[in-house]
């Protein structure tokens, strides 16, 4: 083989090396993310500011709690790359009353970057 293919094939395996462990690194940060149910009846009535980021994904919701219940969650921003599908988790959550709820297929990271970002609005909220 040429010198100068050696050097290219090198090259090559270098850079995909490089890019699988920076999948690795991602993946690993994002997987370390627990979502704690939080007791809503412990929510003070009010609205609050949530966020999460995990590069590469980012959410901010706004939470709305009215007589311990969850009224509103507005999605302010999600930074999801291919997790767009998601954005479904708020309407999950404020038909449970929970944050117990089923993630979404193929869009798991962002799903759970989402919900600790509304764990954390609530959290806000405890008197």
């Amino acid at each position: 083989m040429k010198k100068k293919h050696k050097i290219i094939l090198v090259i090559l395996v270098i850079v995909v090396a490089g890019i699988g462990f920076g999948v690795t690194v991602i993946n690993f940060n994002l997987a370390g993310i627990t979502i704690a149910d939080v007791n809503i009846s412990e929510v003070a009535d009010g609205t609050y500011n949530g966020n999460c980021s995990v590069f590469p994904v980012a959410a901010e919701v706004e939470v709305t709690v009215k007589e311990q219940s969850i009224t509103a969650i507005k999605l302010v921003e999600h930074n999801h790359g291919q997790g767009g599908e998601a954005e479904v988790i708020p309407e999950r959550v404020l038909k449970a009353q929970s944050l117990d709820v089923d993630t979404v297929s193929g869009a798991t990271y962002s799903s759970n970057v989402i919900l600790k970002a509304i764990e954390n609005a609530l959290t806000d909220g405890i008197q």
